[in-house]
């Protein structure tokens, strides 16, 4: 009995969730649908490696791990304006967005928060997908 409980805890976990990996793919349909794509990564690393073209900056960890939630919540209202409205995040790797994604999504109550696996190292720059230079955006 206790299998089965735990069994359907786990399903039911799964049913309800809010946070969703996807692959580069997914990300380009996804933003031609027109939801937002959140680069929370830092200055330096923009310059690095470029950013996915259309995505939004905003740093969420600075090089320490620090971070000023009500700051950037600030800079994100501006693009997701309620609970229910769709949005990617993006990092280096994909652990930042691991860990905002869940917050946003599991104590925020945010329903549909996107994070590319892999992040742009490894989920788009390795798949051959194409950056643009940090200064060439306008947020």
């Amino acid at each position: 009995m206790k299998k089965v409980f735990l069994a359907l805890l786990f399903l039911s976990s799964l049913v309800q969730a809010k946070f969703f990996s996807i692959d580069a793919d997914t990300l380009v349909s996804l933003q031609k649908k027109g939801i937002v794509v959140i680069d929370i990564r830092r200055e330096n690393e923009w310059r690095d490696t470029g950013i996915i073209p259309g995505s939004k900056t905003i740093t969420f960890f600075d090089e320490k791990g620090n971070f000023d939630f009500v700051k950037w919540m600030g800079e994100f209202t501006k693009y997701v304006k309620n609970k229910h409205q769709a949005f990617i995040l993006v990092c280096a790797h994909s652990n930042r967005t691991k860990v905002l994604g869940k917050f946003l999504s599991d104590m925020m109550g945010l329903d549909r928060v996107y994070e590319l696996e892999g992040g742009i190292v490894y989920g788009w720059i390795d798949k051959k997908r194409k950056t643009i230079p940090y200064n060439k955006i306008k947020n």
